[in-house]
This record gives C-alpha cells, sequence and structure tokens, in this order.
C-alpha cells in the first residue's frame, strides 16, 4: 500500500495542519503522477490537430488510436466501438438525440430511480421529443437495489431502451447488468449502460454483459475529465449523429465533435497503464489488476459497515453487507445535516461530499430532502484501514 500510495502525490496534502484523507472518491479520485506527466509531455512536445501530414499532427493521431485500443481493452471491446467526448453527460446528451431518431410515438423508455440524473434526463428529454412513454422503476428500500424481478415487471413489448446504472453513485449498490441485458436481448430492446461509478472498483466487460451501449469517465478511475462511450459497431455505424458536415462520416469518428481535448486522451492512456500495473509491471490483464483492487476494497467495505454498525445516531442507506456494493455509503445523522458533517470533517483534514449527488429522484424514495441529501463517504483503493479509523474518531465527536 505505501508503495501504491507514493504514486499519488495528492496523499501527501495537509490541510489545517492535518494529513488529508480524501474520501470522495466517487466525486472523482486523485490521480497517480503518470497522469499529469503524460498531459504535459503532449502539450509541450506533441500539441496539434488532426487531420494534416506535418509530425505532431501524425504524433497525436496516433495516440489517439493507441489510447483507442487501450481503452478497448480496458473495456473488452474493439477499438472501432470507442469514441471519447467532454464527459458521461455531454456524450449521453448527443447520443440520445440520434437514437430517439429510431423510436416513434407510443413507443416504451425505461429508467432507474437510482441513477444519477445524467443517464435519466438526457432519454426523458429524447422521449418527450419523439412522443415515447417513460417508465422510470422506483428505489425500493427494502430491496437496497434495482433487481431484475422490477425489470421485469416494467419492461413492455415495445420498450425500445432499458437505461441503467452499472452501481449506485450514491449507495454503492451493484445492478444485475448482465441479466438485464439478456431480458432485453429477448424483446429486441437497447440497453444503455451508466458505468461511472462502476469502472474504479470492478473490471468491465462489453462483451459479457451484451450490453449494446456504455458510458464511463476516466476522472473517476484515476484518470483526468474525459468522457468514453461504448457502442455497438453495428449501431453506431448504422445510426445518424448530429455533427458538421465536414466532419467524418464512420464510426468511431463521427461520434467525436469537434477537435478532441488530445491532452486528456493522453492522460487517460496513463490511467489505464496505471491499472495494469497494479498487478505488476509487465501485467496486460485488467481483470488482475482488480482482482486486487476487489480484494482490499472487500477489507475497506467490510471494515466500515462493522464500525458503522456500531453508532445508533447514524442511518446506512442502501445495502447493509458487504455483497453487491461498492465501498460508497450514504448516511444520515439523527440531528446533524450532511453539509454541517462535511464542513466538520474538512477542518480535520477529511474531504467527504454533501446532497443529492444529482440522483435527484433516489432522495425523495429514501425519504430525504433532495436539498440536503446523504452524507457520501467514498472509498477507493487507495485508503487505508487507518484512514477509517480516523474518520470515526471524529464522527465520535461531532
Amino acid at each position: 500500500m505505501e508503495h501504491l500510495r507514493q504514486q499519488f502525490p495528492a496523499l501527501e496534502r495537509t490541510h489545517q495542519e492535518h494529513p488529508v484523507i480524501y474520501l470522495d472518491g466517487p466525486g472523482g479520485s486523485q490521480v497517480p503522477h503518470s497522469v499529469p506527466l503524460a498531459m504535459q509531455n503532449y502539450l509541450l512536445n506533441h500539441n496539434a490537430n488532426l487531420g494534416t501530414q506535418f509530425s505532431t499532427a501524425q504524433e497525436t493521431s496516433t495516440l489517439v488510436e493507441q489510447v483507442r485500443k487501450k481503452t478497448a481493452h480496458f473495456l473488452n471491446a474493439s477499438h472501432e466501438e470507442i469514441s471519447f467526448g467532454q464527459n458521461m453527460t455531454s456524450l449521453t446528451f448527443a447520443f440520445s438525440r440520434a437514437l430517439a431518431r429510431t423510436w416513434k410515438a407510443g413507443d416504451h423508455i425505461l429508467l432507474s430511480s437510482m441513477d444519477h440524473d445524467a443517464n435519466i434526463s438526457p432519454w426523458l428529454v429524447a422521449a418527450e421529443e419523439r412522443g415515447a412513454d417513460v417508465t422510470i422503476i422506483p428505489y425500493l428500500p427494502q430491496l437496497g437495489t434495482i433487481t431484475l424481478q422490477q425489470v421485469q415487471e416494467h419492461i413492455r413489448e415495445n420498450t425500445k431502451l432499458i437505461a441503467i446504472t452499472a452501481s449506485s453513485n450514491v449507495l454503492g449498490s451493484h445492478v444485475d447488468i448482465k441479466a438485464i441485458c439478456a431480458l432485453a436481448s429477448l424483446i429486441g430492446s437497447k440497453t444503455y449502460i451508466d458505468a461511472v461509478h462502476h469502472a474504479p472498483h470492478y473490471p468491465i466487460d462489453v462483451n459479457d454483459w451484451n450490453c449494446d451501449f456504455l458510458a464511463c469517465s476516466a476522472y473517476k478511475f484515476f484518470g483526468p475529465h474525459i468522457g468514453i462511450l461504448y457502442g455497438k459497431q453495428e449501431y453506431m455505424s448504422s445510426l445518424k449523429p448530429y455533427k458538421i458536415e465536414p466532419s467524418p462520416t464512420s464510426a468511431p469518428h463521427c461520434w467525436e465533435t469537434g477537435t478532441q481535448n488530445f491532452e486528456a486522451i493522453a492522460g487517460l492512456g496513463a490511467a489505464l497503464d496505471y491499472l495494469l500495473t497494479i498487478d505488476s509491471p509487465t501485467n496486460t490483464s485488467f481483470k488482475k489488476s482488480y482482482q486486487h483492487i476487489q480484494q482490499h476494497e472487500d477489507l475497506l467495505k467490510q471494515y466500515f459497515l462493522s464500525k458503522i454498525a456500531n453508532h445508533p445516531k447514524w442511518k446506512l442507506h442502501g445495502l447493509h453487507t458487504p455483497e453487491h456494493r461498492a465501498p460508497t455509503f450514504a448516511l444520515t445523522h439523527l440531528s446533524l445535516t450532511p453539509a454541517e458533517i462535511v464542513r466538520q470533517l474538512d477542518s480535520h483534514g477529511i474531504f467527504t461530499w454533501a446532497g443529492h449527488m444529482y440522483a435527484i429522484k433516489l432522495m425523495p424514495q429514501l425519504g430525504l430532502d433532495p436539498q440536503q441529501g446523504v452524507l457520501r463517504i467514498g472509498l477507493l483503493h487507495y485508503n487505508t484501514i487507518r484512514e477509517i479509523d480516523r474518520l470515526f474518531t471524529i464522527l465520535d465527536n461531532l
């Protein structure tokens, strides 16, 4: 752990004379030093735009395609199925308009109330424009997640899309994506998976899941702010994107509107390289690295849950067992608001989040005011048991 943590310069920071503890991973992870170095190297030595023949432009083109192939390996996809964009939200808005062109009035769209709004609002807008019906599956606190049975209860013969998260960015709860995709394929429905919160904790295999589309963001798995869109080649080549006339007409480039953030693409490549080296310097399997991540995060989950169980003033929302969840915890206190707790923790150098976390349809179903929301504590593989102990020492004295 010490060798791993030394790769993250931010972990050396102090705040008000306290060493900083980053428990804000669900809002964005810290980055290893190799990521900004890769971005700096690109900007200082290779900075150019695409579409011409001089050296730095050709080097930029080579970089983009190399990172595209790395990203495809990360998701177990083909590199023709990977597109880059500003962020997951922007990619989803743009893509939803293109996919909605295939809908007609009366078609049905199925969403989840447990999702980040980036996987809800774009589809609501697109459905309204096309006259499609929308069902939003309710989150039931006694279940702790969205289940396959719930999807079965709400799916219809004319359901054209199921858009759902792989892991909740608030509760950490997993969804059985593989089973839902199998159900969708039986009726010819497309699936759009939000894997933003899933990616830093668990491997993603789009072929095993058999999902049609998937989006994630590198800033959640130790990289810079850049969005990634996966789509099955047969669909990405046949759908008509919203683009300017001179832009490429073939996938994946036709989905990359405007000039891309090439330095962020360089940083994404470095983040993926870092993930591989968690196993060993010569490792080529993301699954091997995620085995190490899961092993350590399983310990963190179990320890955190054992600690919070002994605090009657706190309520843990979502699953109370370490299975089927990421190490992300949504808490409320009997008397203190989440914002007050965040401010107090900040004074001790502990960084957490308060609010609805953009899961605005989830909060009322938790019985909470969306404006206050929850205290979210998110652990990543660079966090430690010692940091959890220090957190609870402070929580005990709020």
